[in-house]
């Protein structure tokens, strides 16, 4: 069988590196050029590949075509693989090929990476053999290809679920659903939504569909979908008499016994996280992790990087880091977690956001916004009448010195940028990085 791998980066190398260690005839193919760990490690495999071209006619006499997740689906070549009629998928659908361990599978618009790294921390803690991979950490092919794992904790996005096939998990999660990456989805939210659905559409009965009942856009879809995996809900608003919920401070779990423990010994912030921790909570539940165990994980939880991360508090005043905050449901989040008035460093490149959506927000929790980006103009035209300190800065040095200048003892500093950081960084960890190094400076 000929396997044509698309995208030289951590999951296409993995993906590669499986292939060759299955015994199957494998060449990978990137259009950029290819960093040079990765092609090091790919000569070190005897992994055949080309960067900076699409070698077309190899790559459509492939039998089975494994696509990175950031190439868009409307590229010249992903129609022409179309056509031919080949099998295309994702790494995480190829790697599921091979492996037989059971498999919790989280997406969701927002709190994916912390959901899915506090879930892996409740595995792991517990003892259970897990792995962590996805959209995180090691590729998930390569971990399959090396190690033995019974459990993998993967974060999945809408762009690796468009491309599977047979992917089955044995606990899917979808946390929340919020406008994202719509120009890759026609700009139509129920097609997005329907593709994050996807994660459930191969489950069976005796597999497990974790859900946000408060999620209006996944109460709208659930009533179209046949689901056949048994459905478990969270909320945040209602008791429940099965699934995860709220009570009076009280994080509780009801499935075959009941769990709870006081939100306030979570060692996360935010309302948001109280809703992942009820998720996370119930794949514990699911996979028989004792009471203890699971409130010791929540305990000890050290939140992720670049999502309301604290960095530091200098002279009363504290700094978080939440880069990882690309669009607007992302920055509600963030700010609906702050506790002390708030000098806002917010933008980026603008992915058609809303601005509205966090207007009372704002109102009610920010003293002061500082804009960084190339172009803030909607941000400034949206705030100006609704705010009076407003600054535009085009730097992390010059919007962090900005920020100390107008913050007190007792009042924090939030980077949630709302954007993608392209404008003036290389990634969202490079303008988390950026900003803790200013922060720390004298």
């Amino acid at each position: 069988m000929k396997i044509v791998v698309l995208g030289g980066g951590e999951s296409g190398c993995g993906a590669a590196y499986l292939a060759k260690k299955k015994g199957l005839e494998v060449f990978l193919s990137d259009k950029s050029a290819i960093k040079e760990h990765y092609k090091q490690f790919l000569t070190e495999n005897n992994i055949e590949f080309e960067e900076g071209n699409h070698n077309e006619e190899r790559i459509l006499n492939a039998d089975w075509i494994v696509k990175s997740p950031g190439i868009p689906k409307k590229t010249e070549i992903i129609n022409k693989i179309h056509q031919k009629g080949i099998r295309l998928s994702s790494e995480i659908e190829f790697a599921s090929e091979f492996t037989d361990a059971k498999i919790i599978a989280i997406t969701g618009s927002n709190g994916k990476t912390t959901t899915t790294s506090l879930i892996y921390h409740i595995l792991k803690n517990d003892g259970l053999n897990v792995g962590l991979g996805g959209n995180i950490g090691h590729s998930f092919a390569k971990q399959v290809a090396d190690e033995n794992h019974e459990y993998y904790v993967l974060e999945v996005s809408s762009f690796q679920l468009d491309d599977i096939q047979n992917f089955r998990p044995y606990i899917s999660l979808l946390l929340n659903l919020s406008k994202d990456h719509l120009d890759q989805y026609n700009y139509d939210y129920e097609e997005y939504a329907l593709a994050k659905f996807r994660i459930t559409e191969n489950q069976e009965n005796d597999n497990f569909f974790i859900y946000n009942k408060d999620d209006e856009m996944s109460k709208n879809i659930l009533e179209k979908l046949e689901i056949k995996a048994k459905m478990i809900p969270f909320s945040m608003n209602e008791k429940l008499t099965e699934g995860g919920f709220v009570d009076e401070n009280q994080l509780v779990i009801k499935l075959k016994d009941e769990f709870s423990m006081k939100v306030d010994e979570l060692s996360l912030l935010g309302n948001h996280n109280v809703a992942n921790s009820l998720a996370a909570s119930i794949a514990g539940k699911i996979l028989e992790i004792n009471n203890e165990s699971i409130r010791n994980s929540l305990m000890t939880f050290q939140a992720v990087e670049h999502r309301l991360e604290f960095v530091a508090e200098i002279e009363g005043v504290k700094y978080i880091n939440d880069s990882k905050a690309t669009n607007v449901n992302a920055a509600y989040y963030a700010l609906e977690s702050m506790k002390n008035p708030t000098v806002w460093i917010v933008g980026g490149v603008d992915k058609g956001n809303d601005y509205a959506e966090i207007e009372d927000l704002v109102k009610r929790k920010v003293k002061a916004i500082v804009c960084l980006g190339l172009d803030n103009e909607k941000i400034i035209d949206f705030f100006k009448n609704k705010k009076e300190l407003i600054y535009s800065t085009s730097s992390m040095e010059e919007a962090v010195k900005v920020s100390k200048s107008l913050s007190k003892s007792g009042d924090t500093v939030l980077l949630s940028p709302c954007c993608a950081s392209f404008d003036l960084f290389k990634s969202y960890e490079d303008r988390g990085n950026q900003f803790k190094e200013q922060v720390l400076k004298n």
